[in-house]
């Protein structure tokens, strides 16, 4: 399948888990669409973006181990993805990304997640808890955060001070995430 019949293809990509989870099958069953489904996500104004990211979510859902060859690409550009409804998924596959490296479960993640790759998934996901995006991808991020904190002893301290900043000022999902994760950092 080439690009553009590919990007044709996300014009019926819709949020039912039926469709999201069909396309996932296909990515998975053809992993030379994975880096055309990438190039499609980064074309972050595009009304399409969103779906790629979808897609890619749900892909990472079913096989995250699909994503190791393109872990390059997909943290090196992540950070341009700026529509609401691609940010989430994008947030989702870091904290898949993250729950796979610190997992107890044997990953081939926990080889291929470079300390390069850890830099960017912090950085982006700070980015989310300072910025003004929606709830969700502040809740993988601050999950995500809290999970590369057991390496760097730096995050903690930063996420502890923004999440106990904006707790007034955030939504209820806001705030039970943050008290959640606040008390799994106090108990370090």
């Amino acid at each position: 399948m080439t690009s553009n019949t590919l990007y044709q293809e996300l014009n019926y990509v819709n949020h039912s888990r039926e469709k999201r989870l069909h396309y996932a099958n296909l990515l998975l069953a053809d992993t030379s669409l994975i880096p055309k489904v990438l190039d499609i996500l980064f074309m972050v104004d595009d009304k399409i973006s969103p779906r790629a990211a979808w897609i890619l979510e749900f892909m990472c859902g079913e096989n995250l181990e699909a994503i190791i060859p393109h872990l390059d690409q997909f943290t090196e550009h992540m950070n341009k993805v700026h529509l609401d409804s691609a940010e989430r998924p994008v947030a989702k596959i870091c904290e898949y990304l993250a729950k796979a490296y610190y997992g107890k479960e044997p990953s081939k993640l926990k080889q291929a997640l470079l300390p390069k790759h850890h830099e960017k998934i912090v950085e982006l996901c700070f980015d989310y808890m300072i910025n003004d995006v929606k709830v969700a991808p502040k809740a993988y991020g601050m999950n995500t955060l809290y999970l590369f904190g057991k390496d760097y002893d730096w995050i903690y301290p930063e996420l502890i001070l923004i999440l106990e900043r904006d707790f007034h000022t955030q939504s209820a999902a806001f705030k039970a995430r943050a008290r959640h994760i606040l008390k799994k950092i106090k108990k370090k």
